[in-house]
């Protein structure tokens, strides 16, 4: 199968939002692990008084994770599914959390604009086109100094990492989800993982969209060499583009 993009990912999104918490509560750690990399960021402890913009919030588990890590902060969160979208903004949240249907590719269109202290993007960028110009509207959002995120499926490059990632989404994750009518979406899920940068060449991405103090951070768990937290910062001078 080609990989889904733009319109056909979304609307998959959309189908697959009734039971994607339920795939996802039966990934262990998985709300722990966007708890632990959204600790990462290094923000103030608490956040008050900062603006942190999640990026792909799907149905809402990265902006409960940014939450409870930064209980002071204004959260504006973001996702081009409307499906995945209603699944989050339906649940309880503290009025300092909003919730705007927009494409990543097209912030400004839907009016979400900077600048942001932080940015977390959990699952998001091996799903966009271009993830390069994704990136580089992330960095002109956050204020100098500002934080980015990452929280991904990115392959530690042994033979080993791709094997087990093969193993579960075959042994374990595509049957669930056939089983709901969403077997293409998570082919999509275990196809774009292997087509997407390792982790090593991800953060060398960052760091040419001009990003610096760029840190690689492992996860613990079965997704150890799988799913990595990636940290970078806007320089505090000039836009830190290279070339």
């Amino acid at each position: 199968m080609t990989l889904l993009r733009d319109e056909d990912l979304t609307a998959a999104f959309d189908h697959a939002a009734r039971g994607y918490d339920t795939l996802v509560a039966a990934n262990p750690g998985y709300h722990a692990q966007l708890r632990r990399s959204a600790r990462r960021l290094g923000l103030p402890r608490g956040g008050e008084g900062l603006r942190v913009l999640d990026l792909g919030c799907g149905t809402g588990a990265s902006t409960a994770a940014l939450a409870g890590v930064l209980p002071g902060a204004r959260i504006v969160s973001v996702d081009a599914s409307a499906g995945m979208l209603a699944r989050a903004a339906a649940k309880p949240w503290p009025a300092r959390v909003t919730f705007v249907r927009a494409a990543a590719e097209d912030l400004a269109g839907a009016g979400v604009e900077g600048p942001f202290d932080a940015v977390f993007a959990a699952y998001l960028l091996r799903n966009v086109s271009d993830p390069d110009a994704v990136l580089t509207t992330v960095r002109d959002l956050l204020v100098p100094g500002g934080r980015l995120g990452v929280h991904e499926y990115t392959l530690g490059g042994r033979r080993a990492d791709r094997a087990v990632w093969t193993l579960v989404c075959r042994g374990i994750v595509q049957p669930a989800a056939t089983v709901l009518g969403d077997g293409e979406l998570y082919r999509h899920l275990w196809r774009s993982v292997v087509e997407f940068d390792t982790a090593s060449r991800f953060a060398d991405r960052l760091r040419a969209n001009g990003f610096d103090a760029v840190r690689v951070l492992p996860l613990p768990g079965w997704q150890t060499g799988i799913t990595h937290t990636f940290v970078g910062r806007r320089p505090r001078t000039g836009n830190g583009a290279e070339g």
